[in-house]
C-alpha cells in the first residue's frame, strides 16, 4: 500500500520530558510572558519575605519541589521581598503579570478586602491552622476565597499551604500583664489583628517582616509580633528586645498563600497544573514538619540569647476574644462576603473542634510525666 506523501512543512510539536510523565508542553501563543528555554517553561516568583527569614526558605522549598517533580520542564525561580516589588505589592504584581506568582500571606492583602484576613487573623473559633486548611479544602473555604478575589479583580489562582503554629503575642520592653498595658503602645501587626489591637488601645503600624526590627531599634515601635522562634531570631528580635509573650488569639491559625497569575496558570498543561496542586500539599506537609524541628531548636537558642518568655495572661486572652467578637460583628454588618465566610468557618469549627477536643489527649499530661512539671 502506498504511503501518503508527507506535507512540505510538518508542524513541530514540543513535549515535556519523560520525567514529567510525557505531558505535552503548553503553547506559548497568547502567553508571551512565560519564557520558554529548551522546551522548559520558566516562571519568576517573589516571596514577601527577606532572604534571611525561614519563610523565604519555605518558599524556595516549594519551588524546588515543582522543579524536581516536573523534571525541569517547569522551572520556578523564587526571589525575595523587594526584588521586583515591595512585599505588600505582591498581589497586584502577580495579577498584572509583572510576576508569574508569589508566596505570602492573605493578611498582607487586608487593605483590598478585609474579609481576606479571616483566612489568617483571629481566633478562628479555636481551630488551629491545619483545621483552617481542612475547612479551605473540604468545607467551602476555597470557593469563598475565589469569590473574594473575583470581587476585587484579583487575577490569580490561589493555593493555601503551610499551617503555622500559634503566633506569640509579641516582643516588648517589659512583660504585658494586663490589657491596660497596651494603651498608647506603638505596636506592629497585620490583617484584622490591626483592628483587634487598635480597639484594645494600641497605636498600630503594619510593617512587612524585614522592616520590623529596625523600627523597634529606632524607637518607632514599642512592641511587635511577627511569627515564630526561628523567624524572630533570624530577623534580629533578640537584639532589640529580651521579652517575648507567648500565646495569643490575634493570629492563632495562619497559613501561607501561593499564588499564580491566573492566565499563565490556565495556560499550563493540565498535567502540570495537577503537579502544582500536589506539590503545594507536599510543601505544606514538609513545612509543618520542618517548622517543628527548627522552631523548637530556636526556642532553646533564644533562651540562650537571654530572651525571657512569658505566657500571655488568660485575662488578656479572654479580652481578645471579646473584642474580636465586636470587630467581626461590625464588619459583617457592612460586608456580606465577610459574614458569609465567618459563618462558614463557624459551622466547620463547631464540629471540628468538638471532635478534636473530645478525641485528642492533653499533651501536657504526657510531657509532665516524662520530662517533669512544666508551668501551664
Amino acid at each position: 500500500m502506498k504511503q501518503a506523501p508527507k506535507p512540505a512543512t510538518e508542524p513541530t510539536v514540543q513535549t515535556c520530558s519523560a520525567a514529567a510523565g510525557g505531558v505535552a508542553a503548553a503553547s506559548t501563543l497568547g502567553f508571551p510572558a512565560i519564557v520558554r528555554a529548551q522546551g522548559a517553561i520558566n516562571m519568576r516568583f517573589q516571596s514577601t519575605w527577606p532572604t534571611v527569614d525561614i519563610f523565604h526558605e519555605f518558599a524556595v522549598d516549594f519551588t524546588k519541589k515543582i522543579n524536581d517533580m516536573t523534571g525541569g520542564d517547569l522551572k520556578l525561580e523564587m526571589l525575595p521581598a523587594g526584588a521586583v516589588v515591595p512585599a505588600f505589592g505582591l498581589l497586584d504584581a502577580v495579577s498584572k503579570g509583572t510576576l508569574d506568582g508569589g508566596h505570602g500571606v492573605l493578611g498582607y492583602n487586608y487593605g483590598k478586602q478585609n474579609a481576606l484576613a479571616l483566612f489568617s487573623s483571629g481566633p478562628a473559633f479555636g481551630m488551629d491552622a491545619n483545621m483552617i486548611l481542612a475547612w479551605h479544602k473540604y468545607g467551602g473555604g476555597k470557593e469563598l476565597l475565589d469569590k473574594l478575589y473575583a470581587s476585587i479583580g484579583g487575577n490569580v489562582t490561589t493555593f493555601l499551604s503551610g499551617p503555622m503554629a500559634t503566633q506569640p503575642f509579641g516582643w516588648f520592653k517589659k512583660p504585658i500583664t494586663k490589657t491596660e498595658d497596651l494603651k498608647g503602645l506603638k505596636f506592629r501587626t497585620n490583617g484584622l489583628a490591626i483592628d483587634l489591637f487598635t480597639e484594645m488601645g494600641a497605636a498600630v503600624n503594619a510593617l512587612p517582616g524585614g522592616e520590623i526590627v529596625p523600627a523597634l531599634d529606632r524607637g518607632l515601635l514599642d512592641g511587635a509580633e511577627f511569627n515564630n522562634a526561628t523567624s524572630d531570631r533570624l530577623l534580629g528580635f533578640p537584639d532589640v528586645s529580651k521579652v517575648c509573650m507567648l500565646q495569643s488569639f490575634h493570629q492563632s491559625a495562619e497559613t501561607f498563600e501561593i499564588i499564580f497569575n491566573k492566565d499563565k496558570f490556565n495556560g499550563l498543561p493540565k498535567g502540570m497544573q495537577a503537579i502544582i496542586a500536589n506539590a503545594v500539599e507536599a510543601a505544606s506537609a514538609d513545612m509543618s514538619w520542618k517548622s517543628v524541628d527548627r522552631y523548637s531548636q530556636d526556642y532553646i537558642n533564644l533562651q540562650k540569647d537571654g530572651v525571657k518568655f512569658y505566657k500571655t495572661p488568660d485575662s488578656i486572652l479572654r479580652e481578645q476574644l471579646v473584642v474580636w467578637d465586636r470587630i467581626v460583628s461590625k464588619k459583617a454588618e457592612t460586608n456580606p462576603l465577610f459574614k458569609e465566610i465567618e459563618e462558614s468557618q463557624r459551622a466547620f469549627a463547631a464540629r471540628a473542634m468538638s471532635w478534636d477536643m473530645d478525641t485528642n489527649n492533653n499533651r501536657r499530661l504526657a510531657y509532665n510525666h516524662y520530662f517533669g512539671q512544666k508551668k501551664s
